[in-house]
């Protein structure tokens, strides 16, 4: 199956309890993402969901065979819920926010297509409409609450030019077939 680059899947998960749980969080569940060389200002995670034994939770090592719940998920019965929709193996589950005037430079992720097998969903939990998502060179505009396949392997790059934190909800994956099935009956249309 040919899958493009952005596809917004046909369910929805509930954006305004995502947004409360990741607001209960505390302050210090938020650590500043791992890779610091690849974005600008503020980028910092909660792990959900994590791989066993990585050096850093809020890692996906690709790796890695076992994952498990982190204690924060607990905490979030709203993330529990959406996990519970998804009919396929998760592996890593975290929230990621990009403050304002934040940037994520452009990169590719390894493994992380369709074709490769793991694909990460990202589900938007708060957004600003003036954050610049980009993939293979094209906008991707996400409502919150709407589930979305990025195809990571390709060049992206995030840019929040607005006056909010925008939070997402980013789930990695195993390809199955409900979920190629999701892919199938999914919308590529977005914002050019």
């Amino acid at each position: 199956m040919s899958v493009p680059t952005a596809l917004r899947l046909p369910f929805r998960f509930d954006a305004a309890a995502l947004a409360a749980a990741a607001a209960a969080l505390p302050a210090d569940a938020w650590e500043p993402h791992f890779n610091n060389r690849q974005y600008e200002g503020d980028w910092s995670g909660v792990p959900l969901r994590i791989a066993v034994g990585a050096a850093l939770a809020l890692y996906p090592d690709p790796t890695s065979d076992r994952f498990e719940d982190s204690e924060h998920l607990g905490r979030c019965p709203s993330v529990i819920n959406a996990l519970a929709q998804l009919k396929c193996h998760v592996h890593t589950v975290r929230f990621l926010r990009l403050g304002p005037g934040s940037r994520i430079k452009e990169h590719r992720d390894h493994r992380l297509s369709y074709a490769d097998g793991e694909l990460r969903l990202h589900v938007p939990v708060t957004t600003d409409p003036d954050v610049d998502f980009r993939v293979g060179g094209s906008t991707v505009t996400m409502a919150p609450g709407d589930v979305w396949y990025l195809d990571l392997s390709e060049r992206h790059s995030v840019t929040n030019h607005g006056s909010h934190a925008r939070v997402h909800l980013v789930i990695d994956c195993v390809v199955n077939d409900w979920l190629t099935a999701q892919l199938a009956a999914g919308s590529s249309r977005y914002a050019e």
